[in-house]
């Protein structure tokens, strides 16, 4: 507070006038009334009334402007309208609302003594509402988990049964065609939780194999730096294993010094001995390889003698991720063709980096891969072809690298052609050996490279196999490797061959070489089917990284998180309607309550214009298809510093263990909208109750939320709602008008927990809806908030019935008999009212219980 006083003091006088203190609510995206704002200025400014705040004056100014009025009205809720809490109140808030076990009288005492500001209320053992403020917005009341900082999942179950926090490429610092790489990424990556990285190996000079990106500018370091890094930051955080993905590209010579290196100085690390003789027909547990380092690559043949030092294997999977067409043919030499590609690449990267920042921050395709090899194309051919007129370069020197973009813009037809299911794969291979050689899915001749034995005798756990080959059952020790274009067409088209997969092996995806910008895929995709090593551009941030932290935080980000038990056992299609008939769905019912102290974004789409921002939640869910959907709040304008929002979204939730929740804030603004923030986390470290969800890199900034979480039984969807949510005298005299009030009321989408369990089709948004409904921070004095009437729903059903009653007609056989609505009182147990099905008062004929949970039940 010292610090934004000083920065407001612009004479430097040690007091504030009035117009300071209109600059400074400007800056804080504070709008409030002029006359507001000079009232409680004259009520600080109690020395004589000079026109000016000391720092002691303004203290008592900001604590007044500051007030939170829904936190006050809560604690109100919970002191019997009293100004404080005692402890016995603050204990039942605790229980109540945040669902709390186990609160002593104790530790309400010590909450008190810890957050309260009054020395006469500490000594009172109460706690006013600064205290109570200071307690709210306190990491004990924020929306994660902190059960979940540490580890808290079983960690004695298969490798094959966890997901693993895996990395791409981990030693590039930027982009896959120039960018460094550096040692220094593998010990960040590996301290942020990271479990799973990857060397790419080349001959280098002097017998010393080196790390870079093949076929591309991309910088060089030593084999053995990259190791000794790993060796001292593997285990700083966490004790569970590495494993280390060696994509193998060297001579024989350099495998040797490779696997010399490795023993060398990880020494016991890879001694994995002892686990060789227990149950082969399942892989490990992370607790018994804590502290190892598995190596991922290839393993001569079993049916080579032991005697021999080495031996042919195929070449045809990941550890070539850059295909013919990709390559830089030129990249070893250092003549002016060179030259001009690197330095013309270069300037179109960083030309689209900077177009990428100006556009949506939550837009995937934010920057086009085909825009950067098209204006490379073009720019490079124009250049190019007049520094060979001038300087008398060879034409093929000239042309290799454009012919090869060239190449790549239509390889995507391609690559789409080649793709064929595995049964074809299979009778394509067999047809192959027959002919009397082996062939590869594209048709062509397999690859087959020299292994050396004493490289091959350090993989263990961790076999790389050829990912043409069908998903038939192999060792639990192959690790099939997988780019995301043939990954995509798996999930697609063999959604439940894949998940039974992963249930014994371990498969690992990684980026398509089409992401030259080294941006990343969705890794939820692939979670889906259960696959356990997602590789991921760890130096690219943005929304799949995001997604990426929020998935293995769950578990004390260690990089290992448990699967949910139907991914571990049995089968399901993740890509159906309804995957798990009888499994427990979830209802998320979230209320959102305010934000607080919303920046304005850094860079507005309209530029820095000093104004203030005119924010709006909006809520996802990423999980299981059926669950993935969006929901958002209206749009409060010009007020950054204390929006009030008051909305219920809703969420059904198939597979709840697999989701996660993101909440983002934008600034809505006539042309679009500009990013202010976001916060994801996993749907099983929500903490219930009102929570802060603080924005991800904020100090300061958050939105309130109260969370509550409903079981679904059944086929049937109730609809179980908080106390605070009663909706009874807002239904309808039918099921389809009480749904379709439900929807008005919390303006739901087409994706609504309740519409996807009823035969209503979705309705198209308007333009002007999708453009956002925009609001007043508050209705205006004496006036209540609009909300669609009972009528005006039965108005909307009629004008629709009018064009085509047949229709209507068919949705009511649909949806069949009328439901009737019963509420409960909030002593009986729901569980006691599902089972006995009692019948209780209507609200036709009585007023409904607010202290009571709303249940719909077929009859």
């Amino acid at each position: 507070m010292k610090q934004t006083f000083e920065e407001a003091d612009k004479n430097g006088d040690g007091l504030l006038n009035i117009d300071e203190i209109y600059q400074l609510l400007h800056k804080m995206n504070v709008n409030l009334p002029r006359r507001k704002v000079k009232q409680m200025f004259q009520e600080a400014d109690t020395d004589d009334q000079q026109g000016t705040l000391t720092f002691e004056e303004f203290s008592v100014f900001y604590r007044m402007m500051s007030l939170r009025r829904d936190l006050f009205l809560l604690l109100m809720c919970f002191s019997e309208k009293k100004d404080h809490l005692t402890a016995e109140e603050l204990g039942n808030f605790l229980r109540v609302e945040q669902k709390m076990p186990n609160v002593t009288a104790e530790y309400c005492l010590e909450i008190i003594d810890k957050f309260e500001v009054s020395e006469e209320n500490k000594q009172k053992g109460i706690l006013g509402i600064e205290g109570f403020t200071n307690f709210m917005r306190s990491p004990a009341c924020d929306v994660f988990n902190p059960l979940h900082n540490e580890v808290n999942q079983d960690m004695d179950q298969p490798l094959c049964n966890y997901f693993v926090a895996s990395s791409h490429n981990t030693y590039l610092t930027g982009d896959q065609l120039l960018s460094h790489s550096k040692t220094d990424m593998y010990a960040w990556v590996l301290q942020a939780g990271c479990r799973c990285v990857e060397v790419d190996c080349w001959d280098g000079p002097d017998g010393e194999p080196m790390v870079q990106h093949g076929y591309t500018l991309t910088s060089k370091i030593t084999f053995k730096s990259v190791i000794e890094t790993i060796n001292k930051y593997a285990f700083v955080n966490n004790e569970y294993p590495i494993i280390l993905s060696i994509e193998n590209h060297c001579s024989i010579q350099q495998q040797k010094k490779i696997a010399q290196h490795l023993k060398e100085i990880f020494k016991e690390k890879l001694d994995v001995g002892e686990l060789l003789t227990r149950d082969s027909k399942q892989l490990p547990s992370p607790n018994s390889l804590k502290g190892k380092i598995l190596i991922k690559g290839k393993r001569l043949p079993s049916y080579l003698s032991a005697d021999a030092e080495e031996g042919e294997v195929s070449d045809d999977d990941s550890a070539d991720e850059i295909e013919d067409d990709f390559k830089l043919k030129n990249s070893t030499s250092n003549g002016p063709t060179q030259h001009l590609v690197e330095s013309h690449i270069r300037k179109k990267l960083d030309s689209l980096l900077k177009e990428s920042q100006i556009g949506d921050k939550e837009d995937t395709d934010s920057f086009s891969i085909r825009a950067l090899l098209r204006a490379t194309h073009e720019g490079l051919h124009k250049n190019l072809r007049k520094n060979s007129k001038e300087g008398g370069l060879k034409k093929s020197q000239s042309r290799s690298f454009i012919s090869n973009l060239k190449q790549k813009r239509h390889s995507k037809s391609r690559l789409k052609c080649q793709s064929v299911d595995t049964d074809e794969d299979g009778q394509q291979e067999a047809s192959g050996k027959e002919a009397g050689g082996q062939f590869n899915r594209s048709g062509g001749r397999r690859r087959t490279m020299k292994l050396s034995r004493d490289l091959s005798d350090l993989v263990v756990f961790t076999n790389s196999v050829v990912s043409q080959e069908c998903l038939d059952e192999g060792s639990v020790v192959n690790v099939l490797s997988f780019s995301e274009t043939r990954a995509q067409q798996l999930v697609h088209h063999r959604a439940e061959h894949f998940l039974t997969f992963n249930q014994r092996q371990l498969s690992r995806i990684y980026p398509s070489a089409y992401r030259i910008d080294s941006s990343n895929f969705n890794p939820q995709t692939y979670w889906n089917v259960g696959s356990q090593l997602v590789a991921l551009n760890y130096q690219t941030e943005g929304r799949m990284m995001q997604l990426n932290k929020a998935k293995f935080m769950v578990n004390g980000g260690i990089g290992y998180v448990l699967k949910p038990p139907p991914m571990c056992k049995g089968s399901f299609n993740p890509y159906s309607d309804d995957p798990l008939p009888a499994y427990p769905k979830k209802q998320l019912v979230l209320k959102i309550i305010s934000g607080q102290q919303l920046p304005k974004p850094p860079d507005s789409m309209l530029g820095d214009r000093g104004e203030i921002i005119d924010p709006f939640v909006e809520v996802e869910i990423i999980s299981l298809p059926v669950d993935c959907c969006k929901e958002q709040t209206r749009v409060v304008d010009d007020n950054g510093f204390n929006p009030v929002w008051e909305e219920t979204l809703s969420f059904t939730l198939h597979m709840p263990e697999i989701a996660l929740v993101r909440f983002l804030v934008w600034d809505h603004d006539p042309i679009g909208r500009d990013f202010v923030g976001q916060r994801t986390i996993a749907f099983s470290s929500l903490m219930p109750g009102y929570r802060h969800v603080y924005l991800e890199g904020m100090t300061e900034a958050s939105i309130f939320v109260h969370i509550s979480v409903h079981d679904i039984y059944g086929k049937w969807s109730p609809l179980v709602l908080n106390p605070s949510y009663t909706i009874l005298h807002f239904l309808g005299a039918n099921k389809v008008s009480q749904l379709r009030g439900f929807r008005g009321l919390f303006s739901k989408s087409s994706k609504c927990s309740v519409d996807t369990h009823i035969g209503v089709p979705p309705r198209k948004r308007s333009i002007s809806n999708h453009l956002l409904r925009r609001t007043a921070s508050a209705p205006a004095k004496g006036r209540k908030k609009s909300k669609m009437a009972l009528s005006e729903t039965a108005l909307d059903r009629d004008r629709k019935d009018s064009n085509g009653d047949l229709k209507q007609q068919a949705v009511e056989r649909r949806v069949g008999p009328r439901m009737a609505l019963q509420h409960r009182p909030a002593s009986m147990p729901l569980d006691r009212l599902l089972q006995s099905r009692l019948t209780l008062s209507s609200p036709d004929t009585e007023g409904p219980d607010p202290g009571a949970d709303t249940i719909i039940v077929e009859n």
